[in-house]
C-alpha cells in the first residue's frame, strides 16, 4: 500500500487499520471476557483446521507466563508459514493495576510508517517492507481466577491476506533465524583463522549432521555477525578511560596506561591495582602472564598476570586489553607491566604457547626463565589426541605424565622415543611440536628453575587456572569492566582470608625428628611447612655414595627396596 493511501486511512479512521481491527476485537466488556476466559471449552476463533501434532491456539487456553504464551503461537505460527512479533500492551481500570493484555500479531501486521524527506546530508536505505495490513492475531489477559494459570487466550485470529510460507522458505525469516552463543563463538574463532564464510557453513553442516543449507542461520547472518564484532564502540572506550580516571581519584596508587591508533580509537590498555603492586613486590618471582581469554563481545585479547602467595593462593598482580595479537602489543604490554611493578624483573614468567609473546619476553625479560603452563597444553590434548589415539588415548595420557616426572633429561627423552614407537606418533605435528619445545615445559629440564610449585603441583596449576577463568563472568559492558575484575579480585582475596584463618587453626604434625623440622614448622605458612615436609620426608629415602674425584652416585630407597628405615634422635 503505498504511503499516502496509509496515511489517508489513518486519518479517515482516525488511527491504524490494525488498531481499529484490533479494538474492534475488544467489544465485549471485562465480565463477559471472564466468563469467556473461565469457559473450559473456549470456541476456536479461526476456522482452519490445523494439524493434530501442531494444535492452533482457542479462547481459554492457559499460560503460566505471556512469555510461553509467545513461544506457543510462535510454533504455531512457524507450522503454518508466517512469524509474530509483540504489537502492544494494556494495563486494566486505571494506572497501577500492572499489565493485563498483550497482543501477538502477524509479522505482516499493519502498514510500513511514510519515511521522512531526505535532504540528501544523510544516506537513505530504500527497502521495501513486507508490511500489508494483516490483521491475523492472538490477545491474552491475566487470569484472576485463584489456582488458574496467569495468562490465558481472550482473542484470536488466524486469517491472513498474504500468502502463506512453505516449511522450505518459513526458515529464512529473520525470527527463525537465530545463531546461539556456542555457534558465535564458534564463528568467531573462525573468523580469526581466515576461513571463508562458506567453509564455516560447510563445517558446522558437518558438525551438526544437517543437510547444505538447513543450519538456522543464513551465509548473510554469519557476515552480519562477524561485521558487527569488527565494529568498536567509541564510546565504550571513552567510558573505560573514564573508569580508569574515577579509581586513580578513589585510590592514587591505582596505575593505567593505555595507547590509542591512528583514528583516534582505544587500542590498547592495562592496569592495576595499588594491592596488586604490594602483592606483587612479595610474590612476584613466579608470574603468570595468560593470554588466552577474549572478550568477545569487543573482540579483544584478554591478559592478566597472576601468581601465587607464600599460602598457595592465586593473587591477582594486573590486566590488559589488547586489540592486535603481534609482537609489538606483548611488547607494550610487559614494558608497562614493569613500569607498575617499579621495574622489579620476575624469575620465571609462564605463559600460553604464542611465538609473538616468546619473541616480546626474550626482549623484554632477557633474564627471566620463560616457561609454558603445562595445564595449557594438556587442556588441547583431547582434540589433539583423542580421535588419533582412540580407546589407547587414557594410557597415552598417563603415560605422558610419567614422563613429564621425570628426573633427568636423558630418561626423559629415551622415554619419549619408546612412548612415540609405542603409539605409533612418528607423523604427528603436535607430537613434533611438543618435543620441539620441550625446554619450556618438559619437568626434567626446569626443575633447577623456582616455578613456586605452578609446573610440579597439579592442585597449584588448577587454583590458578580457575582463578583466571572467574574473569570471564566479567564480560559485559566495556565501561565497567575494571570495576568488575575489582570486584572478582576483593572476592578472591575475602575467600583467600578465610582459607588462611582455616589453616592456622589445623594442628601441625611433625614427621621427622630434624630441628629444622620444628623450626620450619615455627616461622613458615602452613602451605610452606607442608611443601618443605614433604621435601624432609623425601629427602630420608636417598643415599650417595662417593665414586672418584667430584662424582657422588644418588640412591632412592624405598618400602619395596627391602631396606629399613633409620631414624636419629638427638640425646
Amino acid at each position: 500500500m503505498p504511503a499516502e493511501s496509509a496515511s489517508l486511512l489513518r486519518e479517515c479512521y482516525g488511527g491504524d487499520p490494525l488498531e481499529q481491527h484490533l479494538s474492534s476485537m475488544e467489544g465485549a466488556s471485562s465480565e463477559e471476557e471472564e466468563e469467556e476466559m473461565g469457559s473450559p471449552n473456549g470456541t476456536r476463533l479461526s476456522p482452519e483446521t490445523p494439524a493434530a501434532d501442531d494444535p492452533a491456539p482457542y479462547v481459554g487456553q492457559g499460560f503460566p507466563t505471556h512469555d510461553a504464551a509467545y513461544e506457543f503461537y510462535s510454533g504455531f505460527a512457524k507450522q503454518c508459514g508466517f512469524s509474530i512479533r509483540r504489537h502492544r500492551t494494556e494495563g486494566k481500570d486505571g494506572v497501577g493495576k500492572g499489565l493485563t493484555r498483550r497482543y501477538f500479531v502477524c509479522h505482516r501486521a499493519g502498514n510500513s510508517p511514510a519515511k521522512p524527506f531526505c535532504d540528501g546530508t544523510r544516506p537513505q536505505r530504500n527497502r521495501r517492507s513486507s508490511r500489508c495490513g494483516c490483521q491475523a492475531y492472538m490477545r491474552i489477559g491475566r487470569s484472576a481466577g485463584a489456582g488458574a494459570p496467569e495468562w490465558r487466550v481472550t482473542g484470536f485470529s488466524n486469517h491472513h491476506n498474504h500468502q502463506l510460507l512453505g516449511q522450505d522458505q518459513v526458515r529464512f525469516l529473520p525470527a527463525y533465524r537465530v545463531i546461539s552463543g556456542a555457534d558465535k563463538d564458534r564463528i568467531l574463532m573462525f573468523a580469526k583463522s581466515g576461513i571463508s564464510v562458506q567453509q564455516m557453513m560447510r563445517i558446522m553442516e558437518l558438525e551438526k549432521c544437517v543437510e547444505p543449507g538447513k543450519l538456522p542461520f543464513t551465509e548473510k547472518d554469519v557476515r552480519n555477525l562477524i561485521q558487527s564484532f569488527r565494529k568498536f564502540d567509541q564510546e565504550e572506550s571513552i567510558d573505560l578511560i573514564k573508569m580508569c580516571i574515577k579509581f586513580k581519584e578513589k585510590e592514587p596508587n591505582f596505575k593505567y596506561e593505555f595507547t590509542k591508533d591512528a583514528n583516534n580509537c582505544l587500542e590498547s590498555i592495562a592496569w592495576s591495582f595499588a594491592s596488586s603492586v604490594q602483592s606483587y613486590e612479595m610474590f612476584g618471582d613466579v608470574v603468570v602472564f595468560d593470554t588466552t581469554l577474549r572478550m568477545t563481545a569487543l573482540d579483544m585479547l584478554l591478559g592478566i598476570w597472576v601468581g601465587l602467595n607464600n599460602h598457595g593462593m592465586p593473587c591477582f598482580f594486573g590486566c590488559a586489553l589488547l586489540r592486535e595479537e603481534n609482537l609489538n602489543s606483548f611488547a607494550w604490554a610487559l614494558k608497562v607491566f614493569l613500569n607498575f611493578m617499579n621495574r622489579k624483573v620476575p624469575q620465571t614468567i609462564l605463559t600460553d604457547e604464542n611465538m609473538y609473546l616468546k619473541e616480546a619476553i626474550a626482549k623484554g625479560l632477557p633474564a627471566t626463565k620463560h616457561a609454558l603452563c603445562i595445564w595449557l597444553i594438556t587442556a588441547r590434548f583431547p582434540s589433539w589426541f583423542d580421535a588419533v589415539l582412540g580407546e589407547r588415548y587414557n594410557d597415552w595420557k598417563n603415560e605422558f605424565y610419567r614422563l613429564y616426572n621425570m628426573e633427568s633429561t636423558i630418561e626423559f627423552d629415551l622415554g619419549w622415543s619408546d612412548m612415540v614407537n609405542c603409539y605409533g606418533l612418528h607423523g604427528n605435528r603436535h607430537i613434533a611440536s611438543l618435543f620441539a619445545s620441550k625446554t619450556h615445559w618438559a619437568l626434567p629440564y626446569l626443575r633447577g628453575q623456582f616455578s613456586a610449585g605452578l609446573l610440579a603441583s597439579p592442585v597449584a596449576s588448577k587454583s590458578m587456572n580457575a582463578f583466571i577463568q572467574r574473569f570471564l563472568s566479567a564480560q559485559t559492558h566495556l565501561g565497567h569492566f575494571i570495576d568488575q575484575v575489582a570486584v572478582v579480585v576483593d572476592y578472591k582475596d575475602q575467600t583467600g582470608e578465610q582459607q588462611i584463618m582455616q589453616q592456622n587453626l589445623e594442628n601441625i604434625t611433625l614427621k621427622t625428628s630434624a630441628p629444622m623440622e620444628g623450626h620450619a614448622a615455627a616461622v613458615l605458612t602452613p602451605y610452606a611447612f607442608s611443601k618443605l615436609q614433604d621435601e624432609l620426608v623425601v629427602a630420608s629415602q636417598y643415599a650417595s655414595f662417593h665414586l672418584e674425584g667430584n662424582f657422588f652416585l644418588v640412591r632412592h630407597h624405598t618400602k619395596t627396596d627391602g631396606g629399613c628405615r633409620v631414624t636419629w634422635k638427638q640425646r
